[in-house]
């Protein structure tokens, strides 16, 4: 764990989170600034990173994979979308890896 990440802090319940899976290995909750109907983050419980990092990771990467079924099970939801964001310029403001699981409306492409 990284005593300073904003995560990892959820994680340990030392911040407060609408919880929407906990699982092994992985917590999914709720986005507090959501861009979607449902905006769900899924998270490893350790701290990696980045997306990179979670490919050296081969257990929390499956973790985070597993995490992302049992939310899009759990919500019901028949489309969805998944994001991950790797590094500042991608839009990666908490460097503690996290899927975006997005859905309720109608998504664009390209993304933008």
């Amino acid at each position: 764990m990284d005593a300073d990440c904003l995560f990892c802090k959820i994680v340990t319940g030392d911040i407060p989170a609408e919880v929407v899976y906990d699982g092994d290995g992985v917590l999914a909750f709720r986005d507090v600034n959501p861009q979607a109907t449902v905006h769900v983050l899924v998270i490893p419980k350790r701290h990696v990173p980045d997306v990179g990092a979670l490919g050296a990771d081969p257990e929390a990467g499956t973790a985070v994979l597993a995490g992302i079924r049992a939310v899009a099970d759990q919500l019901q939801l028949p489309s969805y979308r998944t994001v991950l964001n790797t590094g500042g310029d991608s839009g990666q403001t908490v460097f503690h890896v996290h899927a975006h699981v997005l859905s309720g409306r109608k998504f664009g492409w390209p993304p933008g």
